[in-house]
């Protein structure tokens, strides 16, 4: 939970973007209840802390997703962009359809991943028998129909007793896309409570799922292309620290 907006770290911004340093913990938006609806601390979303901060937000989109080019779920951490008028959050959301922004995580997943890269190309759905989850499909099985492509590239970059850190590129920005496919292939991300398999531990201290937004290249509306790279953040390189010496 941010204690108050200036606990909000932003990597960069000009006229037309900020970038967000995005902390686990806090919800990017609220889909449901009226932007009008008063909250404590402990309910309010990232989009509000940013209001506070930066009013002219409201100007960018409708509520409650003022500006809001792209969502990380509550308890993932990195890099968020934010749009700072409508024209230009229309414009970074083409370049998210066109698969023009290349966005890459850092995960750690449970047990050893066989290879050293690859790709997971599936479609992705809500879960029939749970609203909060989504399924892989396979085209032509019952409930297939409408159900989204989503990709998944991933390259193994350390490997643990009993888990492994993953680079992972996205080419699609599905509903947790990476945490059901990592668990579709038998490795869900570690402390990840909701795709988890009953039998996987989490790692000592590990309080949330183990999935960063790390880097982002994106051509802005001024025509320059930028990279954004966000290191893990320090409760993240514990775990790993600590799994050296298990």
């Amino acid at each position: 939970m941010l204690k108050n907006n200036m606990d909000i770290k932003i990597i960069y911004q000009d006229n037309d973007v900020l970038v967000v340093d995005k902390p686990a913990g806090v919800t990017t938006c609220d889909e449901i209840a009226s932007s009008q609806t008063p909250r404590n601390d402990e309910q309010k979303t990232l989009i509000d802390y940013l209001i506070e901060k930066y009013p002219d937000l409201k100007n960018a989109g409708e509520a409650p997703r003022y500006g809001i080019v792209h969502r990380l779920d509550k308890d993932t951490s990195g890099i968020l962009l934010v749009a700072k008028t409508p024209l230009v959050l229309i414009f970074l959301q083409k370049k998210f359809i066109n698969r023009d922004i290349e966005k890459r995580y850092i995960a750690l997943v449970c047990g050893n991943v066989r290879d050293d890269f690859g790709e997971i190309k599936t479609l992705i759905g809500r879960a029939k028998n749970d609203p909060r989850k989504q399924k892989v499909y396979v085209a032509g099985e019952s409930g297939s129909e409408g159900k989204r492509e989503a990709i998944t590239h991933y390259k193994v970059i350390e490997r643990y007793s009993g888990y492994t850190l993953v680079d992972v590129k996205i080419d699609t920005g599905r509903r947790h896309q990476i945490r059901c496919h990592f668990t579709y292939i038998h490795h869900p991300i570690a402390g990840d409570k909701l795709y988890k398999y009953r039998d996987n531990k989490s790692p000592e201290n590990l309080q949330r799922q183990f999935l960063h937004a790390s880097y982002i290249k994106v051509e802005l509306p001024s025509g320059e292309t930028k990279e954004f790279n966000l290191k893990l953040p320090e409760e993240l390189s514990n775990v790993l620290n600590n799994l050296k010496f298990t």
